[in-house]
């Protein structure tokens, strides 16, 4: 078995790293020149994933072309503003043969189209495309520890899902299946905005009762959001629901949940951005998610005021007096 892995960011570093302590013939595509000759003389991701060794099966690459080729397995892990490039790159060197599987938790902004629907658009008029999605609750660096981790893997095939879960479960990455494609896609993208929202709380020194809040409410309209789209409900209550909002809101190695502590600060988005390495998917997300909820006619009240903090520099402690003191209602409303 060969497989390859599309993105040498921290998550895609750590899922290759992963993979190749399984003992599967792994291939690494590095899209930075630089990052990818460091790699490739000391074994190490030292910008993105630093204190970890590759082991031996896995192999290096910057030729696209030469990353998947032989490969059963393509697991994509781009952020999603890249993702569309990146696909049709692929395209020409993928056979209808091969699997695609998703890493991304992000929306495309002009499109708001999830990513196994851009890869559809894209592959589809070429070969029929075997295509999978994988998310939950699963920071980069406690995989790479092999701390127990558990996850999810959608399509709509469940046999595809299934040959994916038996390949890479293992005693430290368990592995759930799945078909509804829609939700463990959403819910993965919009935890992010509400992540945010939870740096902000956290910067502004509010406890545990307006956390808890936060993300009971926050799983609300994700849930709401994700209904009208198609998405089936019980998927919100697992892994890539609320195992993964929790995760994103409460983790200190949350990249969304640091960002909105340094928008509590008072620090204005281009500041923060600027010095961080890594793509903070919440960023684009809150601009889809808000695009979304005006086209679906879904009101997501959280959302709005996180769209409000980031793109129109609204006081968060105003912000979070505007919650609530909204209009006052039942708690489980259509």
């Amino acid at each position: 078995m060969k497989v390859s892995v599309i993105g040498g960011g921290t998550w895609g570093s750590a899922f290759a790293l992963y993979l190749g302590r399984m003992k599967l013939k792994t291939q690494l595509w590095i899209r930075e020149a630089d990052i990818y000759q460091d790699i490739i003389q000391r074994k190490e991701n030292r910008t993105f994933l630093p204190g970890y060794t590759f082991p031996p099966p896995v192999s290096f690459f910057h030729n696209l072309k030469e990353a998947v080729e032989g490969s059963q397995i393509v697991f994509v892990a781009v952020p999603s503003k890249f993702c569309r490039q990146i696909y049709n790159q692929l395209a020409p060197h993928l056979s209808g043969q091969q699997i695609i599987v998703s890493l991304t938790k992000g929306l495309e902004e002009e499109s708001l189209k999830r990513m196994s629907q851009v890869m559809e658009e894209i592959f589809l008029p070429k070969f029929f495309p075997q295509i999978a999605v994988l998310s939950g609750p699963s920071f980069a660096k406690e995989v790479a520890e092999e701390q127990p981790t558990a996850v999810v893997i959608a399509s709509k095939d469940l046999t595809l899902a299934q040959r994916i879960q038996k390949l890479i479960s293992s005693v430290s990455f368990r592995v759930y299946t799945s078909q509804d494609i829609i939700g463990v896609e959403l819910a993965g993208a919009l935890k992010n905005v509400i992540a945010i929202a939870a740096g902000i709380l956290d910067s502004l020194q509010l406890g545990h009762n307006s956390m808890a809040a936060l993300l009971t409410r926050g799983l609300y309209e994700i849930t709401r959001l994700g209904l009208k789209l198609g998405a089936k409900r019980e998927t919100f209550s697992g892994l890539a629901g609320i195992g993964d909002l929790v995760l994103t809101c409460t983790g200190k190695l949350s990249r969304n949940r640091y960002l909105g502590s340094e928008l509590g600060k008072g620090k204005s988005l281009t500041e923060i951005v600027s010095g961080m390495k890594m793509v903070v998917e919440g960023v684009t997300t809150t601009l889809s998610a808000r695009l979304l909820t005006q086209r679906e006619g879904v009101e997501m009240p959280i959302c709005e005021e996180v769209y409000q903090v980031l793109y129109n520099n609204k006081n968060p402690q105003q912000a979070v007096k505007d919650l609530m003191t909204r209009r006052l209602k039942e708690e489980h409303y259509n």
